[in-house]
């Protein structure tokens, strides 16, 4: 949410933004909205007073007369006031219902365009696996008895999976080294619920844009989150925290859920969307300083990847456009692994600087040391998501006998450098 004081004076800003980052909205409409709100209030305000003035003339009065009279004259006004206040009302959830739909303004180095063909590559790093032989993660889960699709698609559906044997070894692996990685590197981690309250998607930006994502628990009023981002930015919800505490660095740990509505094609297969998964979500919140946000948005970003590196895995960064960013990103990177049996990059980890636009929502702000009070910027990306980087990992390390190269980073977790199926 972006503070309307700064819509009122920058409309034609705000009014690009929209245009980039292809959202519905009619701004011409909440700035409307905005001075008959500021109008009502003053309004209102008025009449308050002048039925406060009109309540002192009755205390005054002497004759029945008079007394009737003035009494009359506060039963309009009350009814005056209650009908400004209707209005007042009406108009307040239409245009909180609009503020929820302003997009923030994207950073001047934001590839301009209206989808992910207008992202730009900055970075390509390791090498892709040289092999022509080369198995898609779904045959080499079956060969080596790792999974079982069959039997637990007639159990939960479609686009879930069930992971066997070393398979759940290699995976935990995966969360554990990300989770350590994470601690050296400041973290403080959380170990989290994966539902949340209305109010927490609304806070985070998933609502009301994302709600056809998400899954609804109708009986308890609850949503399944599809990521950790959604709690973390509402832990704080409300507080004024103080500067000295700040930056947080919080890592994440949930199961996370996601309907993957719209998804179709080749990338549905076996682990790449899948409805449950497991996700480490590292989340900063810091002091309301763009070039403060700079810097975590870099840290956070090199976070992500070193853990490729100590994975091996080959991978690229992509800055990403103003129309792929999502309405509350400032400044936006993927990091993509290769993944070669689709022949391309797929995105694994998603950086992003928010500033205050989630703080707002949250009303998360701190007191710095001019002992005023500011709202937070936030910032968040992947540290590890699996089963897609498990998928990655398998396909980039695999041998010609369907064994899977680990490197030395994940060796303490599994006691081998490579892993060999089960034949049970």
């Amino acid at each position: 949410m972006l503070d309307i004081k700064y819509i009122r004076h920058q409309p034609e800003a705000v009014k690009k933004a929209i245009k980039v980052k292809n959202i519905v909205l009619d701004l011409d409409e909440l700035l409307l909205l905005d001075k008959e709100l500021t109008a009502a209030h003053q309004a209102l305000q008025e009449l308050q007073r002048q039925k406060n003035k009109n309540a002192q003339k009755f205390k005054a009065a002497v004759s029945n007369e008079e007394k009737e009279t003035i009494a009359q004259t506060g039963k309009n006004m009350s009814l005056q006031i209650s009908e400004l206040q209707s209005s007042i009302k009406g108009k307040q959830s239409r245009f909180q219902e609009l503020m929820l739909q302003v997009p923030n303004i994207p950073s001047e180095d934001s590839p301009i365009g209206k989808d992910d063909s207008a992202n730009e590559v900055i970075k390509t790093v390791g090498e892709k696996p040289k092999s022509r032989s080369v198995k898609n993660h779904l045959d080499l889960l079956l060969q080596n008895n790792w999974a079982d699709f069959q039997r637990i698609a007639q159990v939960s559906g479609s686009r879930s999976y069930c992971l066997k044997n070393e398979a759940v070894l290699l995976e935990q692996a995966l969360i554990q080294w990300s989770t350590q990685h994470l601690i050296k590197a400041g973290f403080e981690i959380f170990s989290l619920p994966n539902f949340g309250d209305r109010s927490s998607f609304i806070g985070s930006g998933h609502f009301p844009e994302g709600e056809d994502q998400v899954y609804y628990i109708e009986k308890d009023n609850i949503y399944l989150t599809g990521t950790a981002e959604v709690v973390l930015n509402s832990l704080h919800r409300g507080e004024v925290l103080s500067e000295e505490k700040l930056p947080l660095l919080m890592g994440g740990l949930s199961p996370c859920f996601r309907r993957e509505a719209g998804s179709a094609g080749k990338e549905v297969r076996g682990l790449l969307r899948v409805h449950q998964f497991v996700k480490l979500e590292q989340y900063v919140i810091c002091e309301s300083n763009k070039e403060e946000a700079h810097r975590w948005h870099a840290f956070l970003l090199n976070n992500s990847e070193e853990v490729l590196q100590a994975l091996e895995l080959p991978y690229r960064v992509v800055k990403v456009s103003t129309g792929d960013m999502g309405a509350g990103k400032y400044k936006m990177h993927d990091v993509e692994c290769w993944l070669p049996s689709l022949n391309k990059y797929v995105e694994t980890h998603s950086c992003s600087s928010l500033l205050d636009w989630q703080a707002r929502r949250t009303n998360l702000r701190y007191r710095g040391k001019d002992n005023k009070v500011h709202y937070c910027y936030t910032l968040n990306n992947t540290a590890m998501a699996s089963p897609r980087l498990l998928a990655v990992f398998l396909e980039n390390h695999q041998r010609e006998d369907g064994a899977i190269y680990i490197p030395p980073a994940l060796r303490t977790y599994l006691g081998t450098s490579f892993l060999v199926g089960s034949t049970r």
